[in-house]
């Protein structure tokens, strides 16, 4: 009987023993992650509001950073304070010394997720990088005397703000005239952008608040539509080209191209902003030179033509420069002709000039013609010729040995003439006597 009671009590030691180290396994004392029980659990802190989060850079004042929390406790919470910790560089937007301090306005029902947003100045020196920093959380729970508290440890990032800026290179387009243009898009900022997308937006929609339309792109041909452009760092930029056909209707008037751009920003977020690329359309100019001759005006060689503008806008302060090429001696003229209509032919005259002795025959020349358009910008064309300068002293000689024989009868006529005439007076006065 003794014996039977001591088996049984060897027995339980030995399964009490063996309980116990098999609860000692699984306890949160042995365990490789730490086992705490709150009602509030910490889950992001970021530059920024409740609502969206902020690119930030170093000397911002005053910004928004907000810890996000949630009520993971089986009662509802209130009174929530907190106190942000961060490290050397940031301090409280109150002024150096003050605490960073921040509350809730409203309670925390179980399960709801609640912010603190504190504000914040950021140094000079601050890199843009990651840091770490503590916030400690003081509520109450309802229904509950005396506060609680939890702690907690986070990293947040110091991003930079990205600025993204888009122009065209070349602002001007010509009417009834396809144009390659070039757009770039730039990131000012120093904050990275990333998975850039731009695209030309429908602008039949785009009505102001005057209920007229804030561009007139509809009326013009666009080759392409949207450009996928990656990743663009700080202070860098990236382009993307297209054709734009402007008809004659635009002449004189501002193009207006709404661009959307979606782009990531450092925090991952997806961002998209509008931006309106202008073009001025100009006029198109179109000068052509024909009929080059030489003729004689005044006794003296003149180099004549006209110019036609072919276009649709006149060019202005027209200039004429005749120059010598190859051999020839032929002096640089320049003469102005004022303004190359479009509707009608403009001639020019130019006497010969000669630089030395005048050497007659065939020259080669070339003509310039500048004109500036409405721009105020000049543009220049070039026609090269071969003209026939003749001798005139030999047209001088020709046409006096001419004379001469017209010159005959006719001084044979009025000798005639005046022999009759000596002939009946002399018989008149010889009939009176």
């Amino acid at each position: 009987m003794i014996s039977k009671i001591a088996f049984l009590l060897i027995a339980g030691i030995i399964l009490l023993s063996t309980s116990e180290y098999s609860y000692a396994q699984v306890s949160t004392a042995d365990s490789p992650f730490e086992r705490k029980f709150g009602d509030v659990k910490f889950l992001d802190a970021y530059f920024g509001t409740s609502s969206q989060k902020m690119e930030v850079e170093p000397g911002d004042q005053n910004v928004p950073f907000t810890v996000v929390f949630a009520n993971i406790g089986s009662f509802d919470i209130t009174g929530i304070k907190g106190q942000l910790s961060v490290p050397f560089g940031f301090s409280s937007a109150d002024g150096p010394g003050s605490l960073i301090l921040a509350d809730s306005d409203s309670n925390a029902v179980t399960g709801q997720v609640f912010y603190l947003t504190f504000f914040v100045n950021i140094g000079k020196d601050v890199d843009t990088k990651q840091y770490s920093g503590s916030v400690k959380v003081d509520y109450t729970r309802l229904r509950e005397s005396g506060a609680r508290d939890a702690i907690f440890d986070f990293k947040f990032k110091v991003t930079g703000d990205s600025v993204v800026n888009i122009r065209a290179l070349d602002p001007i387009l010509t009417s009834i005239q396809n144009n390659h243009v070039v757009i770039q898009i730039s990131n000012d900022g120093t904050a990275p952008v990333s998975g850039v997308d731009v695209v030309l937006t429908n602008t039949q929609t785009a009505i102001s608040s005057t209920s007229q339309s804030v561009t007139n792109v509809e009326n013009v041909v666009i080759k392409d539509n949207n450009w996928d452009l990656g990743h663009i760092a700080p202070g860098t930029k990236k382009s993307f080209e297209t054709d734009i056909y402007v008809p004659e209707s635009l002449k004189g008037k501002t193009l207006r191209t709404p661009m959307e751009i979606t782009y990531f920003n450092a925090h991952g977020d997806r961002e998209t902003i509008s931006r309106i690329v202008d073009f001025y359309v100009k006029g198109f100019i179109d000068v052509t030179v024909y009929d080059v001759r030489v003729i004689q005006l005044s006794d003296k060689p003149t180099i004549i033509g006209e110019i036609i503008n072919e276009g649709n806008e006149d060019a202005l302060f027209g200039f004429v420069t005749v120059e010598p090429l190859e051999d020839s001696n032929i002096k640089k003229t320049t003469q102005f002709i004022d303004e190359i209509e479009t509707d009608s032919p403009v001639p020019f005259n130019v006497p010969v000039e000669f630089d030395g002795n005048a050497r007659y025959g065939e020259h080669d020349i070339r003509i310039t013609v500048r004109y500036k358009d409405d721009l105020r910008e000049e543009s220049v064309l070039t026609h090269k010729a071969t003209i026939f300068v003749e001798d005139p002293s030999r047209s001088k000689s020709s046409e006096i040995d001419y004379a001469q024989f017209l010159l005959i009868p006719v001084a044979v006529g009025i000798g005639l003439f005046a022999f009759s005439r000596i002939r009946k007076r002399k018989q008149v006065t010889a009939e009176n006597k």
